[in-house]
């Protein structure tokens, strides 16, 4: 396998281990706790699933699918309701699955052209990687805040063992 075939398999894996996390977030809180802030310096549930969305497509589709920039980043976090969980999750999974194919169309030049995005210069495979551990960063934050409003074990990692050693090949 290349490098590139093997770089984008791997982000795409990883990217695709946040999405049933936040699912698993979304099911287990009410309507009315999607919305709610930790604090007045915090984000709801909701907002940051608005964020992640907006932060995918400014970084992948729009950047590296070279589709017009229309985020409006203040929006994702003044936002006070305007969706259910369903329709969330829903806007949260299309703008994932359009990325994975972005991602899987790189090529190598695409992945070392490089492209603005926010003010910054930043590399394909630069903002592959950012996207993905942006995702994972705020899947974090996700479940966190889920665990606080339910008192609840996520379970993530109920059929893994973790104490497993490495094998030294």
């Amino acid at each position: 396998m290349s490098v590139r075939k093997e770089f984008t398999a791997q982000s795409i894996y990883y990217i695709d281990k946040s999405t049933p996390r936040i699912k698993t977030c979304l099911d287990q809180i009410s309507e009315d706790q999607l919305w709610k802030k930790p604090s007045p310096v915090s984000n709801s549930i909701g907002n940051i699933i608005l964020h992640l969305c907006g932060n995918i497509t400014q970084y992948i589709l729009s950047a590296l699918g070279q589709v017009e920039d229309k985020r409006d980043r203040p929006k994702e976090f003044s936002a006070e309701g305007g969706y259910n969980r369903a329709e969330l999750f829903s806007k949260l999974e299309k703008t994932v699955s359009d990325a994975n194919k972005v991602i899987k169309g790189m090529n190598k030049k695409k992945l070392l052209k490089i492209y603005k995005v926010q003010g910054e210069e930043l590399s394909g495979v630069g903002i592959i990687v950012h996207v993905t551990e942006h995702y994972s960063y705020h899947t974090g934050q996700v479940a966190f805040y889920t665990k606080l409003l339910t008192n609840q074990d996520l379970g993530f990692y109920k059929d893994i063992d973790l104490n497993k050693k490495n094998e030294i090949v």
